[in-house]
């Protein structure tokens, strides 16, 4: 580390991140003087977002209007050092090469895999045995800049969403002293290989809907994969018909459910029995 700390500007929508992203920062000797948020309908997810009234102490709370808006809005602070956890907009060039000790991003898959707005989703939907958690340094292209650090963590068979994501959050923070090591001595980064690369789109009308004669496991891993889509910019589902009602399915096992449960469902797949724990009635 350089003997005094750097001053670095956080963007991220999520107060929570904010909070424990500038206590680290903190603890490791550097000054967050401001954080970034973004008025954007992609932080728009149901969940606590950054606005005009957050209040962090120590650091000041600014939103960008828009993308363009985003370096100005940064440069105001004299950034030394850029630091972006669950941030919707890609960062200009302009932006980018503001800080003189660059800018690193937290991406939550094993990249190059699944770069994108929604890798938790995609990690689930193609069957992958390992969520991840990449740290690494921004290019104008997203998800695409030199590896600092990375680690894994098993995908679980009864994974909440909320649970995955404060297990990947303590793993990014677990990782970042050594991410800011090897910028502070000026490593960049491995760059990414362009073997093993895929994208992590938001989720469309072609996965929207369940066909029960998929196995149970296709369409356990379809409604798990959509619990992960809040802020992704993905369309409204799953959606499938249960004793001819339409319904929104939130939650299934695969497991028998315990003999009190009355609002499990059982529904036959092509190969064996999928139970519903959570749905809503709705239309696609």
């Amino acid at each position: 580390m350089t003997e005094t700390g750097w001053r670095v500007v956080v963007l991220t929508v999520y107060p929570g991140v904010a909070r424990f992203t500038t206590d680290a920062l903190r603890r490791l000797g550097h000054e967050p003087v401001a954080v970034v948020g973004a008025r954007s309908k992609a932080a728009s997810t149901g969940m606590e977002t950054i606005d005009e009234d957050t209040q962090l102490e120590g650091s000041a709370v600014t939103i960008a209007s828009s993308p363009a808006a985003v370096a100005s809005v940064a440069a105001a602070f004299r950034p030394e050092f850029l630091l972006t956890w669950s941030f919707p907009w890609r960062l200009s060039p302009e932006l980018l090469s503001m800080p003189p000790l660059g800018s690193i991003n937290y991406h939550p898959s094993l990249l190059p895999r699944h770069r994108g707005p929604n890798p938790l989703g995609w990690t689930i939907r193609a069957g992958d045995s390992d969520f991840g958690v990449t740290w690494h340094r921004m290019a104008p292209e997203y998800d695409s800049g030199p590896i600092l650090a990375q680690e894994s963590t098993p995908v679980l068979e009864e994974d909440a969403a909320h649970e995955v994501y404060m297990r990947l959050c303590r793993l990014g923070l677990r990782m970042l002293p050594g991410v800011l090591e090897r910028v502070a001595a000026g490593d960049p980064g491995e760059p990414q290989p362009s073997e093993g690369a895929t994208q992590a789109p938001a989720f469309g009308e072609d996965y929207a809907s369940i066909d029960w004669t998929n196995t149970a496991r296709f369409v356990h891993d379809q409604v798990r994969a959509w619990s992960f889509t809040p802020g992704t910019g993905s369309v409204s589902g799953p959606f499938g018909d249960i004793d001819g009602t339409r319904y929104r399915v939130l939650r299934t096992t695969l497991r028998p459910p315990e003999p009190n449960d009355r609002h499990a469902v059982r529904v036959e797949c092509s190969d064996g029995p999928l139970w519903v724990l959570e749905r809503t009635p709705g239309e696609p």
